[in-house]
């Protein structure tokens, strides 16, 4: 199976990604952590890639692109994948489709109201990727490996409204894309996050 997670940021893909993934024993590739590893190891890649994200800006196609065609083609993606940050323009998904075939696109809608909040109190950890939220744990460290948590440029709430901004220009048109192929579908986001995830096994067992 080779899917697509639509949504604006903060929707929940990421979470609901590794769900569905290890469900269906798909490859979970996201290319905002793959980004975030070339950050972390200052790579040229890296520091370009952090000047547009800082900003809340889209990295440009031609790094992003190469960087999927890569991954896509690792051993652990053989029986599928799911994509989680790409495609994110239309540019991007006839791209895609020049080098594989998508079977669904799951959009995972929120309202933009909910968004800004779930963002700007998202905390991470910058040694083991643990991710937070501060209305659910409020200390600063990670439960997992003890680093301080901190909070992400682009997750500071001046570049969220800028991200979902770039979103609804650049992005949003995929959501008519896929509808008009016959791979979309779309769940509800703003609900728990199991009721999400049983909205997503049931489209796609369907």
């Amino acid at each position: 199976m080779k899917l697509i997670f639509l949504g604006p940021p903060g929707a929940g893909k990421g979470t609901q990604a590794e769900r569905i993934a290890e469900r269906y024993e798909i490859a979970h590739i996201s290319t905002g952590d793959m980004l975030r590893g070339e950050i972390r190891n200052a790579t040229p890649l890296g520091a370009a890639a952090k000047a547009y994200l800082d900003r809340g800006e889209l990295v440009p196609d031609s790094v992003i692109i190469d960087m999927v065609k890569d991954r896509i083609q690792r051993e652990d993606s053989k029986y599928g994948f799911l994509l989680d940050g790409f495609p994110r323009t239309v540019v991007q998904a006839e791209a895609l489709a020049g080098f594989t075939d998508i079977d669904f696109a799951v959009n995972i809608d929120v309202p933009f109201e909910r968004l800004v909040a779930r963002i700007s109190g998202r905390r991470m950890c910058p040694d083991c990727g643990a991710a937070y939220h501060v209305s659910t744990y409020t200390a600063a460290t990670c439960s997992k490996c003890g680093a301080a948590l901190y909070q992400r440029d682009d997750d500071k709430e001046e570049t969220v409204a800028n991200r979902l901004k770039v979103y609804t220009e650049k992005t949003a048109p995929l959501i008519a894309y896929y509808e008009n192929k016959g791979k979309l579908f779309t769940v509800n986001g703003d609900a728990d996050i199991d009721a999400v995830t049983n909205e997503i096994v049931k489209g796609l067992d369907a």
